[in-house]
């Protein structure tokens, strides 16, 4: 189904009552057992309904993460290219990146191959060689021949029933998620057999699996999955997701909470899955953080942030900070970014609401008594800060620590806030690029008695500056130079036709004169022709670059204000410069200490997706900042204020 990129239209945040009312679907759709503490004994009928509650909502965050975002889709299925339209669900499991982990399509709901490596026995499971594999992935279905190991196949796996799909090779790492056409649970013999036994809807390589909000490609599958091979039903999945512990009872009041891999599960990711050059997740060894240790991180973390604002932006006002700055932006950039986690246990302990002060509010509060920053309360109880005082000895004689790599496990599960390096921004290429913007021109065949003048061909690009004298050798080797005036040139069968052959009024008159002026003849001639465009990157030259046919394209800024009379900025068109959209967004978070997010531009091809940074705020010249910083001209950049509505 997704072979073809699909258009994904902005996501958003799952609120927590559609959170739970998706994942208890998912339960009842794939029947799935919720364990009962049975054997855990209890005083009261109260105390066993809130463990089988923890339960319960420990399995929901495992299949849904409380993270999860949703956005419609449209693609095309089939030989006859079907219309289809659904939902995706993306999510981040601790210590991975953010994946679509499930998809609905006519209100049935299909797991994708990351949650499937997440969660063994989800789904019946079938086998096939891998050279039937690599045909899988190309959409083909799986012939009834194809199956593999069997029978007797799964039970479940009758027709019209979500299957999941290995190889033989690798029987434990399901690849391919398909849909039953037939009753493969019943049959007796596939030798001989015809039609098609699965009809493929995704598997790892394709379009869903190679999403991602940072651009980065999709995951690999691991060579091993502990579960798959043991696991018979998706009983054994309630029993796995009732091992894993969670602190805190759900409260939709309050934002974070980190699921807690189980112990057990953890150690057998890290001996099955290659890639992870971070410590083993769970260490028997590692101190379980005190309340005293969480607010100090959380102190420290603050310090850092203010530090490193102040070393960054020595010279610019409020050292590139936008005061008044609202109590979620302090925590998620200048605390969240800067705290030491370095494994998922860490991730789970540091957590504002772990603190003494449980809330960011109190927590603002409490730096405002020592003096580092000035607070005041607005109305509704929000709590912004006015001022922060970089002289203070504790920000001045704060020394730095070392901070998680941005790919370290749990780096990036730190209660919303991502790892950073120690400037505050992560590895961006395009910074300190040299940029050279050129437009190059094709002339039309009917000008080709002009170029063979000098031996050049209509077929090739060239800059304003070498038409020129291609057009002055044409005029003087024909003796076209006006007597009278050398700025005029005579006008002969070939210029009339080829240049001035329309029947515009302005054609007419040139006609009827018989001469142009030289530069009006130049500028028209190089209106007829096709315009190139190509951007050259560092030491790239104009003969190792492909042009591009079209007008040269600029960077677009936009202010508009919103229902809620707040204004925001929108910036798109970067990729042309060789700037990724999700590190100049991760800047513009920081410098404007503002909430960014990045989404397909509405309207933009979904062959050649245009990605929009949104800032909150009027930030159009911290965007033409950074955008310098990247080699990026004041001219390529158009500016339209909906605000005052005039262009710029």
């Amino acid at each position: 189904m997704f072979k073809k990129k699909p258009n994904i239209k902005p996501l958003a945040p799952l609120r927590s009552s559609d959170r739970r009312k998706i994942a208890d679907q998912i339960i009842r759709d794939f029947e799935i057992e919720v364990v009962k503490e049975e054997d855990q004994p209890s005083t009261s009928n109260g105390i066993e309904q809130k463990s089988h509650s923890s339960t319960l909502s420990a399995l929901r965050d495992s299949l849904l993460p409380e993270n999860a975002l949703s956005a419609r889709f449209t693609t095309t299925a089939g030989p006859d290219l079907k219309q289809v339209s659904g939902t995706v669900y993306a999510g981040a499991y601790p210590g991975d990146d953010q994946r679509v982990l499930w998809f609905k399509v006519e209100e049935r709901l299909m797991p994708t191959v990351y949650t499937l490596w997440h969660h063994p026995g989800l789904i019946p499971i079938i086998y096939t060689p891998d050279l039937v594999i690599q045909k899988l992935r190309t959409g083909s279905p799986l012939m009834t021949p194809g199956l593999a190991r069997g029978p007797p196949f799964p039970p479940k796996a009758k027709k019209g029933s979500i299957v999941a799909v290995a190889s033989v090779e690798k029987p434990s790492v399901p690849v391919v998620v398909g849909v039953c056409e037939i009753d493969v649970a019943s049959l007796g013999q596939v030798q001989g057999a015809k039609g098609h036994a699965v009809r493929s809807e995704h598997w790892d390589g394709d379009e869903v699996w190679g999403w991602s909000t940072t651009g980065k490609p999709g995951s690999s599958a691991p060579d091993h999955i502990y579960g798959w091979e043991s696991m018979g039903s998706n009983a054994c999945l309630g029993e796995a997701i009732h091992n894993l512990t969670i602190d805190d009872q759900e409260d939709e009041g309050e934002e974070g909470g980190v699921p807690l891999l189980n112990e057990e599960h953890s150690k057998q990711d890290n001996n099955y899955l290659e890639g992870e050059d971070a410590e083993p997740a769970e260490r028997n060894d590692e101190k379980e953080l005190t309340t005293k240790d969480i607010d100090n991180a959380f102190w420290q973390a603050f310090l850092y942030g203010a530090q490193n604002a102040w070393n960054r932006y020595k010279d610019e006002q409020h050292h590139g900070l936008s005061f008044p700055i609202p109590q979620s932006l302090v925590i998620s950039n200048l605390v969240l970014p800067y705290l030491p986690i370095h494994t998922p246990a860490q991730a789970a302990a540091l957590q504002i609401k772990k603190t003494s002060w449980k809330s960011a509010k109190k927590f603002i509060k409490a730096l405002d008594k020592q003096k580092v920053l000035k607070s005041k309360d607005r109305d509704g109880g929000e709590c912004v800060v006015l001022d922060i005082d970089f002289d203070n000895p504790a920000v001045t004689g704060f020394v730095p620590y070392k901070l998680p790599r941005k790919d370290t496990t749990g780096a990036e599960s730190g209660g919303g806030g991502k790892a950073v390096s120690a400037d505050g921004i992560s590895a961006d290429t395009s910074i300190g690029q040299r940029l050279q913007r050129i437009n190059l021109y094709r002339p039309k065949e009917a000008l080709s008695p002009i170029f063979e003048t000098t031996k050049a061909s209509v077929k090739g690009l060239y800059l304003p500056g070498e038409l020129r004298p291609i057009i002055t050798a044409y005029v003087e080797s024909e003796n076209l130079i006006s007597a009278t005036n050398r700025r005029l040139v005579n006008l002969n069968p070939v210029l009339a036709n080829a240049v001035f052959g329309g029947n515009s009024s302005l054609d007419r008159e040139v006609i009827a004169k018989g001469t142009v002026p030289r530069d009006a003849l130049f500028d028209r001639i190089l209106q007829s022709c096709s315009p190139f465009w190509a951007i050259l990157r560092n030491d790239e030259t104009r003969e190792s670059v492909k042009a591009k046919a079209g007008h040269a394209p600029a960077i677009h800024i936009i202010l508009e204000t919103r229902r809620n009379s707040k204004t925001v900025t929108k910036v798109s068109g970067v990729e042309a410069f060789f700037i990724n959209p999700h590190s100049l967004a991760e800047e513009l978070q920081k410098s404007c200490a503002s909430s960014t997010s990045v989404s397909q531009l509405i309207g933009s091809s979904p062959r050649s997706p245009v990605q929009e940074i949104m800032v909150q705020g009027p930030q159009k010249d911290a965007v033409v900042k950074a955008l310098e910083k990247r080699g990026v001209v004041k001219q390529w950049v158009e500016v339209l204020d909906k605000t005052k509505g005039k262009k710029q």
